[in-house]
């Protein structure tokens, strides 16, 4: 489903990716696990277009996406839910939602209406309030749901655990995992190895810039440099 070769990415005479591959597959959760720096929002904002890469190739069920806009990439079945959420803190829940149907006919607006408040039962009943009321947790549901409203192919997700009390942490890696169920590919850049690896096919570790480890999550956690940095161990 998703490709990515030989991707480097520079801010100005800096190069943050050093040439990372990675692939996610129909109906996988991937995660790419590492440390503040590693450069793992920069590949999340590579994919869905915000940053153009120096050097590399990106490809989307068949197609080369190097070149293409995000909205472009968003037409074509990819859905980003930022770091921090990113959320309209004025506008109420429901706006929110609207929002990231902004490609899609009405029936499919109310078609994932009704798959967003499924999955998320608060954010129906609190549809009329405004975003930034929400408290930390609700406001990461509504920026899945947001990222959901464009019936996507393949969800893009940035640090979603951050700031979230344990409790809120678990309740929104379970919903990440109940997304395959609507026929969902995930990749999930995060800091939470320890939750990340529960619910993922396979991971790989990123470290300043360079993809230094990948297999599958029981093979992970047995590895010694993934326990003495992410896992306690």
């Amino acid at each position: 489903m998703l490709s990515v070769e030989n991707l480097h990415v520079r801010y100005g005479q800096i190069e943050v990716l050093h040439g990372v591959p990675l692939h996610v597959q129909e109906g996988e959760i991937v995660a790419v696990l590492g440390a503040n720096g590693a450069g793992k929002s920069t590949l999340i904002k590579t994919l869905i277009g915000w940053l153009e890469p120096s050097e590399g190739e990106i490809s989307f069920q068949g197609e080369r996406l190097t070149h293409l806009s995000a909205w472009e990439r968003v037409r074509r079945g990819m859905a980003i839910v930022p770091e921090g959420g990113r959320l309209f803190r004025d506008l109420s829940v429901e706006d929110n939602l609207r929002l990231g149907a902004f490609l899609q006919d009405e029936n499919t607006l109310k078609e994932q209406l009704e798959v967003v408040y499924t999955l998320f039962p608060i954010l129906a009943e609190r549809r009329k309030q405004v975003s930034k009321t929400l408290s930390g947790g609700e406001q990461q549901m509504l920026a899945i749901g947001r990222a959901m409203m464009s019936k996507p192919r393949l969800l893009l997700i940035d640090e979603v655990s951050m700031g979230l009390m344990p409790i809120l942490v678990r309740r929104v890696f379970q919903v990440i995992r109940e997304l395959r169920e609507h026929h969902v590919s995930i990749l999930l850049v995060e800091q939470n190895a320890f939750e990340a690896l529960k619910i993922v096919n396979r991971a790989y570790v990123l470290e300043n810039g360079h993809i230094i480890l990948e297999g599958q999550p029981d093979e992970l956690e047995k590895d010694p440099r993934v326990k003495a940095a992410y896992l306690g161990g």
